[in-house]
């Protein structure tokens, strides 16, 4: 391996090990991983630490940011998913087929009250995409909603401003440029 791709592993490594530590501190829904190259196949683990003020979590609504392509979302056994599509301003082709329309929104719900994520317990939601061809960050809207109440994880940051500066921040993703990272280009 180049020491070129062999310094830019460790360099997202080690970003992602600080990234990840921010937030578990802060207890908001984020990534397990926060850097992923660009063009290239993206496992998203939502990791969710708690419910609503004590109140269990029935459902995790997670919102695609544009650029990422052909989400395709874990089952979890308890929970029904729903996947919201809408057409799109510029189709694209995936393995010899033009997509017109991409999923958008992908949203669990609990079945029941007791396959609800417990206050005191921790789950994660998964999906896989293609992250966009040009690097920079997206930020993943997650709405949680919980028997009693709910919380939206939605803020972006404004120019000049540090996500950790947020109360409800968004899940954060920086899509490097390809190769950088490493992965599995699609």
């Amino acid at each position: 391996m180049p020491s070129f791709a062999i310094k830019n592993v460790a360099a997202c490594a080690l970003l992602c090990s600080a990234l990840a530590g921010f937030g578990t501190a802060h207890a908001h829904v984020v990534l397990e991983y926060q850097v992923a190259p660009a063009a290239s196949s993206y496992k998203a683990t939502f990791k969710v630490g708690h419910g609503c003020s004590g109140s269990p979590t029935r459902e995790v609504s997670v919102d695609i940011p544009a650029g990422m392509r052909g989400a395709r979302p874990m089952p979890k056994p308890g929970w029904t998913l729903r996947i919201d599509r809408a057409p799109l301003a510029q189709p694209y082709t995936s393995h010899g087929r033009e997509v017109r329309e991409d999923v958008v929104r992908v949203t669990w719900t609990a079945r029941t009250p007791e396959d609800m994520l417990a206050h005191a317990h921790y789950d994660e939601f998964v999906l896989v995409a293609t992250t966009p061809a040009q690097p920079g960050m997206l930020y993943w809207p997650v709405r949680q909603v919980c028997e009693s109440g709910r919380h939206d994880w939605t803020e972006v940051p404004r120019a000049g401003q540090k996500l950790h500066d947020l109360k409800s921040p968004a899940a954060a993703l920086e899509v490097m440029p390809a190769g950088a990272a490493g992965g599995h280009a699609h």
